[in-house]
């Protein structure tokens, strides 16, 4: 016979519980998004909290030892002059780490950790420190579990903040970001104990779950070659339902069935896969642009990029008599001798730009077609009287006469942004000077709308014009020193090839003009591809390590064109932003 004894086990045996974890939440203010390009960390900002109760506070400037973006100083506030006499960080970090103590006894938070402990661990290697190997909880990752679209649009700190009701209020300074966190991570916590999450054990099995859908697909992922390459999911059809690209296909595809996936879409994708294509490609630039071609072909539900390219907006000056200026959807009618710009981020900024240029050229407004028999009986509207429009649809203004706006409008757009640039900047800065901000920042409005997407028109047009174009850049393939060349036509992708062998680089060279796609030429603003793929392509072709091997036409842009303005505009707006709101 045989007698139950009822065990009670303690909570150490269940693991170690949410209540008597002491955990260090930490938030770092930076000058860049990674330690990697150079940047530094300008200010600290940790709180050490356990069982609900703060048991102690970490805030210090750091001198980064370079200026401090002024695009920093608008989002976070910190000035150079904040710093300047701060310690440097190695004065700094060995106080944090004494502060957050050894792994055993702390674990860290962060909202994205991988951002924050990316530029501590980047600290640590720069001074010589071994890193730790804290446990860390990032509350960002946490709330995309918990939460649903229903609850919050997104889980950036600000709208968790506003969503558990924090009484510190994030701000981009380090003290108040960790503060805000840490209540954060408490309503987190409550919300992960009605799901039975009470201990750290359960935290990090409930972060790094997988499900059974991901453990039974995990064959799919077999035998894939560790290649650059384009990947397509398939259902049971063989319609696709995801495709993506990676310099690495094994790894890349092998992780949509391990716990770092976490985006519920994806995971509904898996339960969905049956099958797995791949494509190999000769280089990631090549396996980029099909993944951008195969998405716009496919059309795979659960791509959200690069789907529906064909409703960009652009500006086009229109086809009729007495052109005006128009946002449309697509590019494929675009025509120079049109004029036209873009593409934009959506109607709103194409009509910030349409009011830009009738703010420098008075083109007509009005929709209604003007012909022979119309101007008779045509009325004039409140622009002509304001001598803002010439009225041409009252006889009053020449088809020879109105050309003449035609041609300064083509001009703003295709080459040279000086006239509305200066016009506009004037009447920003005379607002500016009687205290009218509002009216002051809608000229900025429109005039950074202008620059911005004409730039883009701009840098697409000096690429798609010209004919024939072989670029090479140095890289190391297995040890040995390689070259990559590309073959671009008309802004198209037409061949690419690495030569791993010294002796057969120029041998490469030729095969590749004789391989290359052919691409026919045509009067459409995107002869030959689409606006993302001319963008990627340009972004590569201005990345450091390339050269210019063979090119057919001239690649250049207008001196004084939108191109010149774009940077300068996004620094005045960061100034311009900063300067109003200290006004206020």
């Amino acid at each position: 016979m045989s007698t139950a004894i009822n065990f009670q086990p303690t909570f150490e045996e269940l693991g170690r519980s949410l209540q008597a974890t002491t955990f260090v939440v930490v938030d770092l203010e930076t000058t860049g998004s990674t330690p990697r390009d150079g940047s530094g960390i300008t200010e600290f900002g940790a709180v050490k909290v356990c069982g609900g109760e703060v048991l102690g506070t970490f805030q210090t400037f750091v001198n980064p030892r370079q200026e401090i973006p002024a695009f920093i100083t608008v989002l976070t506030g910190i000035t150079n002059a904040m710093v300047i006499n701060a310690p440097y960080i190695e004065e700094v970090f060995p106080a944090f780490m004494e502060f957050c103590g050894s792994k055993n006894e702390t674990v860290l938070v962060a909202h994205n950790a991988p951002f924050d402990v990316g530029f501590l661990k980047g600290a640590a290697a720069q001074l010589g420190y071994p890193w730790p190997g804290f446990a860390v909880v990032d509350t960002a990752r946490i709330a995309r579990l918990v939460l649903s679209k229903e609850e919050v649009r997104n889980c950036k700190l600000g709208t968790l903040a506003e969503y558990f009701g924090t009484e510190v209020t994030p701000t981009h300074r380090a003290l108040d970001d960790a503060q805000a966190t840490v209540e954060v991570l408490h309503g987190l916590f409550e919300r992960l104990g009605r799901l039975g999450v009470t201990t750290f054990d359960d935290l990090t099995s409930f972060v790094h779950r997988v499900t059974p859908e991901q453990r039974s697909k995990k064959h799919l992922a077999e035998g894939i070659p560790a290649a650059a390459g384009v990947y397509i999911f398939r259902d049971r059809t063989g319609e696709a339902l995801y495709v993506g690209t990676s310099r690495n296909l094994k790894n890349r595809v092998r992780n949509y069935f391990g716990a770092s996936e976490t985006r519920r879409r994806i995971r509904d994708m898996v339960t969905l896969a049956e099958s797995i294509d791949i494509i190999v490609c000769a280089t990631v630039l090549e396996a980029e642009i099909r993944e951008l071609r195969l998405i716009a072909e496919k059309q795979p539900r659960f791509n959200r990029r690069s789907r529906f390219q064909e409703k960009a907006i652009w500006l086009k000056l229109t086809n009729e008599n007495f052109p005006r200026l128009s946002a449309v959807r697509g590019g494929e009618s675009l025509r120079d001798d049109h004029g036209w710009c873009g593409p934009f981020n959506g109607r709103n900024e194409a009509q910030l730009a349409i009011e830009a240029i009738h703010e420098t050229v008075p083109l007509r407004q009005c929709t209604k077609k003007i012909s022979a028999k119309s101007i008779p009986k045509g009325t004039s509207c409140a622009l002509y009287d304001m001598g803002r429009c010439g009225a041409p649809c009252i006889g009053q203004e020449s088809s020879s006469q109105y050309e003449e706006h035609l041609v300064r409008a083509r001009e703003l757009m295709h080459f040279s942004a000086l006239p509305l640039h200066q016009h506009l900047t004037k009447k920003m800065l005379t607002l500016s000077d009687s205290q009218r901000f509002e009216e002051a920042t809608e000229y900025r409005d429109r005039l950074s709308a202008f620059i911005k997407g004409s730039s883009r028109s701009q840098r697409i047009r000096a690429l798609t014009r010209i004919p024939f174009l072989i670029s090479a850049k140095s890289l190391e393939v297995d040890g040995r020193q390689s070259w990559e060349f590309v073959c671009i036509k008309f802004g198209r992708l037409a061949g690419s090839a690495i030569s791993t062998d010294p002796a057969t680089v120029y041998d490469t060279i030729d095969s590749l003009r004789l391989t290359s796609e052919h691409v026919e030429d045509s009067e459409r603003v995107l002869p030959a591809s689409t606006y993302e793929e001319v963008e990627k392509l340009l972004n590569y072709l201005e990345s450091d390590g390339i050269r210019l091997v063979d090119m057919e036409g001239e690649w250049s842009s207008p001196i004084s064109g939108s191109g010149r303005y774009f940077f300068d505009r996004l620094e005045q707006e960061s100034k311009w932003n900063l300067f109003t709101q200290k006004q206020a």
